[in-house]
């Protein structure tokens, strides 16, 4: 993704709904009536908040709209205060600024899916279920959350679809029990998408750690655990190249290379420095990358085309990003 190379402009909420307890839909149109740039079931759009902070949320709306862009929030009273600054201050007719939309959870074709939400995971999960059944395709939608009223778009969800939507209150049934539906999708041609809480998506990998490579997708709010690998000490420094800036820099081990670079001057985009978000994903040009995102999957890690910049770093001595 290159510096400058994504959509950024200044929408206006034109419509909000309570979808849920501590749920609000936001319908995000511009000023002028301008077209929105296309986008596919599962990309994110970054709002960037007057107070500095920037959040991702998944869009949920209808692809084919490009009059509207929808986002549904869920106020997070421990989190770090953008969904709360979302919730008090994005009233009908305020303006917002928004970068993107990015994919790195795109749907992939497929005869059978079984789509596995966890609360407000169900956002990217809605676009999706609407693309497969457009599709054609064979797919079931496992939904849990912590109460009925926590659930939103359940019930138009149960409506439009009937049995192929499972909703799972946990205080009537209990915790999400993923076993007896990934047995039953089970088989070559299934894809699994997973998005919620950290707990969910460990027991989905878990669950499916004997599928076929790839079968398995999922979208994370927050860094994934890291691996033995993964938490070991940054090493020693590295040799940066940017090759459209002409620059020659040395990554020093307590810093990343988003922070080596911003420090040069050369702009680039960035918002979680978690690894999580995407927005920082630029080209390696040469050298191989010790990935420690929770974006990439293992097949794209593997191609070593692209890199998060906030938290992956060189497992040699020079890295050459076209940057």
């Amino acid at each position: 993704m290159k510096p400058g190379g994504e959509y950024a402009d200044t929408l206006v909420v034109a419509r909000r709904d309570e979808v849920a307890s501590d749920v609000v839909a936001l319908t995000l149109r511009h000023p002028t009536g301008r077209e929105l740039p296309a986008w596919e079931p599962g990309a994110h759009l970054d709002l960037i908040l007057d107070t500095g902070l920037t959040r991702q949320y998944s869009l949920c709306g209808d692809p084919a709209d490009r009059a509207s862009w929808r986002i549904a929030v869920l106020r997070a009273p421990a989190g770090r205060g953008g969904s709360a600054r979302v919730h008090d201050t994005l009233a009908e007719g305020t303006e917002v600024r928004v970068r993107g939309p990015r994919n790195h959870f795109a749907l992939r074709p497929a005869a059978r899916y079984l789509f596995i939400a966890g609360g407000i995971g169900i956002t990217p999960l809605l676009p999706m279920t609407a693309a497969a059944e457009a599709a054609g395709a064979d797919w079931t939608l496992l939904y849990g959350g912590r109460t009925r009223a926590s659930m939103a778009f359940a019930d138009q969800l149960a409506a439009r679809h009937g049995d192929k939507v499972r909703l799972v209150p946990q205080d009537e049934e209990g915790l999400l029990d993923l076993a007896p539906y990934l047995t039953a999708r089970s088989g070559p041609g299934t894809l699994v998408y997973c998005c919620g809480p950290e707990p969910l998506l460990q027991a989905a990998e878990e669950a499916c750690r004997d599928w076929p490579d790839g079968a398995l997708r999922t979208e994370r709010f927050q860094p994934s655990p890291r691996t033995d690998a993964e938490t070991e000490p940054a090493g020693g420094a590295f040799e940066l190249v940017l090759t459209r800036s002409g620059l020659t820099l040395t990554v020093q081990p307590e810093r990343s290379v988003l922070r080596t670079v911003e420090a040069a001057g050369v702009p680039v985009l960035y918002s979680c420095e978690e690894g999580t978000c995407g927005t920082c994903e630029t080209d390696v040009v040469e050298g191989e990358v010790d990935h420690r995102d929770s974006v990439l999957t293992d097949e794209e890690r593997a191609t070593g085309e692209t890199m998060m910049i906030c938290v992956s770093r060189c497992r040699g001595s020079r890295l050459v990003l076209d940057l």
